[in-house]
């Protein structure tokens, strides 16, 4: 009878407070996931500065599988290139615009967040600043655009 009436306490526990998280701060600070799952991440500050757009998209390139975590509280015009190389990319993204996600400088703007356990040693997206971007591949030239180059010079 008391395992019973521990079950009745526990459920009623969890009606009220919902169910208990795992390292909620953790998961706040990473916008819904576990740091051990992050393979980039950009702060506010970061988004602002528009310079490291570049080594994180290509991060993005480099992992389709993964999602995209962003703080949908922050500007939309910083937000949108991100959102649009996602798309491209057809990877799963998520907006967090819950009010836990705020939006100081430190706080974190963009998330790639990889199913299961990573475990990368420098998230942050200033040490990727140095590595060489993917090269696109470079589609042949059709008849058309070879006339109008032709016609350009």
């Amino acid at each position: 009878m008391a395992n019973n009436s521990n079950n009745v306490d526990s459920r009623l526990q969890n009606a009220i407070h919902g169910t208990p998280k795992l390292n909620p701060d953790e998961q706040r600070r990473y916008l819904g996931t576990f740091r051990e799952r992050v393979a980039i991440s950009m702060t506010v500050s970061q988004i602002k500065t528009h310079q490291y757009e570049v080594p994180f998209v290509a991060q993005l390139k480099k992992h389709p599988d993964y999602q995209l975590l962003i703080n949908g509280n922050i500007d939309q015009h910083l937000i949108g290139p991100y959102l649009k190389a996602a798309s491209q990319e057809s990877l799963k993204f998520t907006i967090k615009t819950d009010s836990i996600y705020t939006t100081n400088d430190q706080d974190l703007a963009l998330v790639l967040a990889a199913p299961d356990s990573i475990n990368v040693a420098d998230i942050d997206v200033a040490s990727f600043q140095g590595q060489a971007p993917i090269k696109e591949e470079k589609k042949p030239e059709s008849l058309l655009d070879k006339l109008k180059n032709s016609f350009r010079n």
